[in-house]
């Protein structure tokens, strides 16, 4: 059943999640978009980026460990991305190690005065440009650098509300070994994010499945079904998980 009271969605334009999620992320919202490596993660973020672009709202990829020139090239081999998009200004794509380099932020351990820098930067990024949508690739990346848990409360709290405030809906992607129950690096982030999707890879039957689970998600009713993930050209496509039983391997 629906809820009753209906929130302004943010429609990920991934037809299968969004029906998951009555309708899309409940704008403002952050969600932690966690997985193991090849598990789609990227791809879904830049799926709801171009979706959101094309719809009219300002996107921005934050990249920490890739070019930008690498993950444009990476994305012209799907036929839902148009290069206008980005040469018109409405899918933006930002390398954080330049942001670093630019605004001194050279300690291996960034202080808290280097961290509030880092969040007026991309608050001022996000409301200068009329951003609407944005990823960070990878938060597991940032906090590295912050490493201290408190700090790593501290940055998620702050960013949260700035990009609430500006009506932004953010997707922050979570580099994560196999551990069951576990969503980030730290274990801190999945408690101050609103929402959670998990992506892994199971077996079935000797294949190899990529599989959807959305943990958590505030401000909507969601299924928690495990869904199969296949990355076609046209986009990510979601399938409920009801042949052969439950997937190995799932977390």
């Amino acid at each position: 059943m629906a809820p009753a009271t209906v929130l302004d969605r943010c429609a990920t334009g991934v037809e299968g999640l969004d029906n998951i999620l009555y309708g899309g992320v409940p704008r403002g919202n952050m969600v932690l978009v966690a997985g193991s490596v090849g598990t789609g993660k990227t791809t879904l973020s830049l799926e709801f980026l171009v979706r959101g672009a094309e719809r009219g709202e300002r996107s921005l990829f934050v990249s920490v460990t890739e070019s930008s020139d690498k993950l444009i090239q990476n994305l012209s081999t799907f036929e839902f991305f148009r290069t206008d998009l980005v040469t018109n200004g409405s899918l933006v794509f930002v390398d954080l190690p330049v942001l670093y380099e630019r605004l001194g932020l050279e300690h291996e351990e960034l202080t808290p005065d280097e961290i509030a820098i880092l969040i007026r930067t991309i608050r001022d990024l996000v409301r200068s440009l009329g951003i609407k949508r944005l990823v960070l690739d990878s938060l597991t990346s940032v906090c590295y650098r912050i490493r201290r848990d408190e700090r790593i409360r501290d940055f998620m709290l702050r960013l949260g509300q700035e990009l609430s405030e500006a009506g932004c809906t953010s997707l922050l992607v979570s580099e994560i070994g196999p551990t069951p129950g576990r969503y980030s690096l730290h274990g801190v982030e999945e408690a101050i994010v609103d929402g959670v999707i998990l992506l892994w890879n199971a077996r079935r039957q000797g294949d190899i499945l990529r599989v959807l689970q959305v943990i958590k998600m505030r401000g909507t009713a969601h299924s928690q079904a495990q869904y199969v993930v296949e990355l076609t050209p046209i986009g990510m496509l979601l399938a409920p998980h009801l042949k052969g039983g439950r997937p190995e391997g799932g977390m």
